[in-house]
C-alpha cells in the first residue's frame, strides 16, 4: 500500500478526497433531482431544456477562451503574481462570456426554434457572465485548497436542487428552469468570492495587463481550439435531434444521456489518484512503465463494462420505475449509449498518458476526428434510426477516437497496443488481480 508520510504527499491526498467526495455528491444529488424535473417537465418540456443548454455548450468555448489550464500553470510557476494573472483572467473571461451571449443571440435565429426555446437559450447564455469568477477555482487549484472550491460547489449544488424542486410544487413554467440556471451561476460566484476572502484576499485588488492578456492568449489558442473540438463533440448530438426530429426526441435522448455518464467522474478520480504512480515508473525502467499503463487500461475498460453490462438489462426497468411511460423511447436509447462509457474510459486514461508524455497535440487530433465522425453518423443514423442512430452515432465516435485513432499515429501505437490487449477479459482479469494480490501481500507475491 502507498503511504502518505511527508505533509505535502498528505495535502495531495486530503485535496483530492475533497474533489471525489464533491463529485461523488453532485452525481447523487444532480440525478435525484434530474429525475423530478424530467418527469414534472416531460419528454418536450426537458427536451427544450437539454436542446437551449446543448446550444449554448457548443459556444462554451468562447467563455474560458481556453486559458484555464494556462492559468492554474502560471498560478503554480508565478505564485507572486496571483492578483495580476487572476485580474488578467477575469478580464478575458467577461468578454468571452459577452462574445458567447452575442453570438448565441445570433446563431438561435438560425435554428428552427420557437420564441420560448429562443429565450431559454438566452437566459442560460446570460448566466455564463457570472462564470468569469470560477477562475477563483484555479488560484484554490493552484495552491492545493480544493476543499474551498467543493464547499462552495455542494453549496450551490444543494440550494440549486432546492430551488428546482420548489419550481416543481409551485407547478413553474418551463422558463423558471432556464431562470434557475442563471441563479446557480450567480450563488456559486458569491460562494468563491466569499472563500477567497476568508484567505484575507480582495478581489479588488486583482488588476489587467495587456501584456500579459495576450501572453495567455497565445499560449491558450491551441486549448481554445481543442476545447471548441470537445464541445462539439459533446453537444452536438442533441442539437441535431432537435433539427432533424422534435423537443420530444431530445428530451428521451437527454433523459437517456444523463443515466449513461452519471458515473464519468470514476476515471477522473481514479486516473488522478493512480497516474503518479505510473509517472514515477517512467524512471524505474520502459518495462514497468509499461506494465502499469496496461493495468491501468485493464481497469479503465473492465470497470467501465461492469457498470454497462448490468444498465443494459436493467434499462428498461430503471426508465419505467424512475421517469415513468412518457419516457418510452429512453431505455432503448440507454442501452447502446452506456457503452459509450468502455471509450470514455480508456480517453480518461490515455489524456493522462498524452499529458505525460507532452503529446497533447495528438489529444486533439482525436478529438477533432471524433467530432467530425459524430457529426458524420448523426447525419447518416438519425434519419434512419432515431435517437437510437444518436446514441449509435456517440458510441462509434467515442471509439474512434479514444480508441482507433491511436493506430494511425507513431508516438501513440505502443499505446494502442497496449489498450488492445486490455479487451481480452482473460488475461485483463488474471493482471488485476494479480496486481491487487500483490499489493495485499507483498511477500507471497515475491516469493
Amino acid at each position: 500500500m502507498i503511504q502518505f508520510r511527508s505533509q505535502a504527499s498528505q495535502r495531495y491526498l486530503v485535496n483530492t478526497t475533497w474533489i471525489v467526495a464533491e463529485k461523488v455528491v453532485r452525481m447523487a444529488v444532480a440525478l435525484f433531482v434530474a429525475v423530478y424535473v424530467a418527469r414534472y417537465l416531460g419528454p418536450h418540456g426537458f427536451g427544450v431544456l437539454s436542446f437551449a443548454m446543448s446550444f449554448v455548450g457548443l459556444f462554451a468555448v468562447f467563455a474560458t477562451l481556453g486559458v484555464d489550464e494556462i492559468l492554474v500553470r502560471n498560478l503554480v510557476q508565478e505564485p507572486d503574481s496571483f492578483e495580476r494573472l487572476l485580474g488578467t483572467a477575469f478580464t478575458l473571461r467577461l468578454v468571452g462570456a459577452f462574445a458567447l451571449f452575442a453570438l448565441v443571440t445570433l446563431a438561435v435565429q438560425f435554428t428552427s426554434s420557437d420564441k420560448t426555446t429562443k429565450a431559454l437559450a438566452l437566459i442560460i447564455a446570460g448566466g455564463t457572465l457570472f462564470q468569469s469568477f470560477n477562475i477563483i477555482d484555479f488560484y484554490f487549484q493552484s495552491r492545493v485548497l480544493a476543499r474551498f472550491t467543493s464547499f462552495a460547489q455542494i453549496c450551490t449544488l444543494f440550494i440549486g436542487s432546492a430551488a428546482k424542486l420548489s419550481l416543481i410544487a409551485a407547478k413553474a413554467s418551463l422558463i423558471w428552469f432556464a431562470w434557475v440556471t442563471v441563479f446557480e451561476n450567480a450563488t456559486l460566484a458569491l460562494l468563491l468570492v466569499l472563500m477567497y476572502r476568508r484567505q484575507r484576499l480582495n478581489v479588488y485588488a486583482w488588476r489587467f495587463d495587456i501584456r500579459l492578456s495576450l501572453a495567455l492568449l497565445r499560449d491558450a489558442w491551441p486549448l481554445m481550439l481543442a476545447g471548441a473540438a470537445i464541445t462539439v463533440y459533446m453537444r452536438i448530438d442533441q442539437v441535431m435531434i432537435k433539427e432533424m426530429l422534435d423537443s420530444e426526441a431530445v428530451g428521451n435522448y437527454a433523459a437517456a444521456v444523463r443515466f449513461s455518464e452519471a458515473c464519468y467522474f470514476i476515471p477522473v478520480a481514479l486516473c488522478s489518484s493512480l497516474f503518479p504512480a505510473i509517472i514515477h515508473a517512467r524512471s524505474m525502467g520502459k518495462e514497468e512503465y509499461h506494465d502499469r499503463l496496461q493495468k491501468l487500461c485493464d481497469l479503465m475498460i473492465w470497470l467501465a463494462v461492469a457498470i454497462a453490462l448490468p444498465t443494459t438489462f436493467l434499462a428498461d426497468w430503471i426508465i419505467s420505475f424512475l421517469l415513468g411511460a412518457p419516457y418510452h423511447s429512453t431505455a432503448g436509447v440507454l442501452k447502446i449509449h452506456v457503452w459509450a462509457g468502455v471509450f470514455v474510459y480508456l480517453g480518461v486514461a490515455s489524456g493522462k498518458w498524452f499529458l505525460a508524455e507532452n503529446l497533447q497535440r495528438y489529444a486533439f487530433y482525436r478529438t477533432l476526428a471524433g467530432a467530425i465522425v459524430n457529426v458524420f453518423l448523426n447525419l447518416i443514423l438519425i434519419p434512419s434510426m432515431g435517437i437510437k442512430g444518436a446514441a449509435l452515432a456517440t458510441v462509434l465516435s467515442y471509439f474512434a477516437a479514444a480508441y482507433l485513432s491511436m493506430a494511425f499515429f507513431k508516438p501513440t501505437k505502443e499505446l494502442f497496443r497496449l489498450a488492445t490487449r486490455s479487451f481480452n477479459p482473460i488475461a485483463a482479469t488474471k493482471r488485476i488481480f494479480y496486481a491487487w494480490n500483490r499489493q495485499q501481500y507483498p511477500q507471497r507475491s515475491s516469493a
